[in-house]
């Protein structure tokens, strides 16, 4: 089916619409529609992105999302160097799951393998978030909790990093970090956290069973109330000068180990 596609005047507004967000790149917009959001307008890439991207022109048309062919010089704007491969929607803020839905499919939990859950304490920088949801994505997370407080918002820049793993992976908010630990244990999740004094490398850990990863903030680690709420401490091995790793990183690491000991 054909689309119209129209042109704003050569000058126009090349911001982002009123109260929307913008999500770049081909595979945080497939995210969004596999999701069942319905972007309200879609920006392509005049020439040859037309064709390149007529499955997802055509997958957002068909649900009315207003589609506008617009100069590359518009999308690279609003991208602010971000790889927008020459699309980018426009939809409504994401909004966090709520913490009565963590318990409801924790409680009813029926998948095969066991729950991997990642806990991210006092991770305020957005692309460190963003970083850790793309991670999270590719270990095959089932969900990511954060605190009320002290947690980065699930924002565009956000959904700009994680490149689509923002509107593939739940992110629970919940009120009371170290109740919400209490809460996992009480359903049988095991609770590691990670923190540069422990003794115990994570390859040493069992984390094939139901497992809530919790890692802290930069520099500060976890909160005191969170530490004392694991079951039990890791750490990765240093050999370098440095002291740390990227948070994201380091997310990264401890979650291909989980998976690497359940295929196993």
């Amino acid at each position: 089916m054909k689309q119209k596609r129209s042109r704003r005047p050569a000058g126009g507004n090349s911001g982002t619409p009123g109260g929307l967000e913008a999500v770049f790149g081909v595979h945080a917009v497939r995210a969004l529609l596999e999701r069942g959001e319905v972007p309200r307008e879609l920006w392509v890439q005049e020439g040859s992105a037309g064709g390149r991207l007529a499955e997802l022109v055509e997958a957002a048309a068909g649900r009315g999302a207003r589609i506008q062919s617009r100069p590359r010089d518009d999308l690279d704007r609003l991208a602010q160097g971000a790889a927008h491969q020459g699309i980018v929607a426009f939809a409504p803020p994401l909004a966090f799951a709520g913490e009565a839905e963590l318990w409801f499919r924790l409680e009813a939990w029926s998948r095969e393998e066991p729950p991997l859950l990642l806990v991210l304490d006092g991770v305020t920088d957005v692309h460190n978030f963003g970083a850790c949801l793309r991670s999270a994505d590719a270990a095959g997370v089932h969900g990511v909790i954060v605190p009320k407080d002290k947690a980065a918002p699930l924002n565009a820049t956000v959904r700009k990093v994680a490149c689509g793993a923002a509107e593939s992976v739940p992110v629970y908010q919940v009120t009371n970090l170290a109740r919400a630990l209490a809460r996992l244990k009480e359903l049988g999740v095991w609770i590691t956290g990670t923190a540069g004094e422990a003794e115990a490398l994570v390859f040493e850990a069992d984390l094939a069973g139901p497992t809530a990863l919790v890692m802290g903030a930069e520099g500060k680690g976890m909160r005191r109330l969170t530490r004392e709420g694991c079951d039990q401490l890791v750490k990765l091995p240093m050999a370098g000068s440095v002291s740390s790793l990227n948070v994201s990183v380091a997310a990264g690491i401890c979650l291909f180990e989980a998976v690497r000991q359940r295929r196993g």
